[in-house]
């Protein structure tokens, strides 16, 4: 039977890269790659580079370009699903053409498999041939953040909330949080908080050389933190960045 691996990559330094990873990587015959365009073009190459670097096995590689978003539509659920059917037709093409009856393939995913990524949804409605689904997790931006700004994210006996940008600028901070990691964040969510008790801990490109960390009260930093989120974006094309908002005691 085909074998499908959804292998974490971690959250940009090429040491992300575990050994379990780099064991599966070394049973797969064919990575399948998405194309996201010449603005992201530095994170194909990082997989390149892993490759090249991990890989000892003779190997293919497969790749497709990424099927377009509406980004604008004013049904967010609903866009993401629309968009999520037609990358479920573009794997299903790669893995029914691409990958033999006995092979193993593989996606390279980014952070951890586990975590805001759709590729072990999308993979498990593909019915047009059998495989079985192996997912290796992988350092996520979470725990990267963490790590770099030299943090515990649950303080004693409590616990933490992960969520995104859009829902905290729908509801605003928790009530019942003291300790909240937002991802996914395209509008500044934070900027718009009220809250003068609490304190940020932010970053982009977490991990990577391009790695860029801001913290301190939320108030007194949510404006550098807007200048470098704009700057950065529009010096790469693109920008992936996740923060901490803690409550003081």
């Amino acid at each position: 039977m085909r074998t499908v691996y959804v292998i974490g990559i971690g959250a940009g330094d090429p040491d992300h890269l575990t050994l379990q990873a780099v064991a599966a990587m070394n049973r797969v015959d064919v990575f399948f790659t998405i194309d996201k365009g010449e603005a992201k073009s530095d994170l194909a190459a990082l997989r390149t580079e892993l490759l090249a670097r991990h890989v000892t096995r003779p190997h293919r590689v497969v790749g497709a370009p990424d099927p377009e978003r509406d980004r604008a539509a004013g049904a967010y659920e609903a866009a993401v699903v629309d968009w999520q059917d037609r990358r479920e037709a573009v794997y299903a093409r790669m893995i029914t053409d691409e990958l033999g009856p006995d092979e193993v393939g593989a996606f390279l995913v980014w952070g951890d498999p586990a975590v805001y990524d759709g590729t072990l949804r999308i993979l498990e409605k593909i019915d047009a041939v059998p495989f079985e689904v192996v997912s290796i997790p992988g350092i996520s931006s979470v725990q990267a953040l963490a790590a770099a700004h030299r943090l515990i994210l649950n303080r004693v006996g409590r616990p933490f909330t992960v969520t995104t940008g859009r829902r905290l600028a729908a509801g605003g901070f928790p009530a019942d949080a003291d300790d909240v990691v937002v991802m996914l964040d395209s509008r500044n969510a934070f900027a718009d908080l009220p809250d003068t008790d609490l304190d940020i801990f932010w970053g982009a490109y977490v991990g990577s050389a391009d790695e860029v960390l801001v913290h301190g009260d939320l108030q007194a930093v949510k404006d550098e933190i807007r200048e470098v989120w704009a700057r950065e974006r529009a010096r790469k094309g693109w920008i992936m960045d996740t923060y901490l908002l803690r409550r003081r005691e």
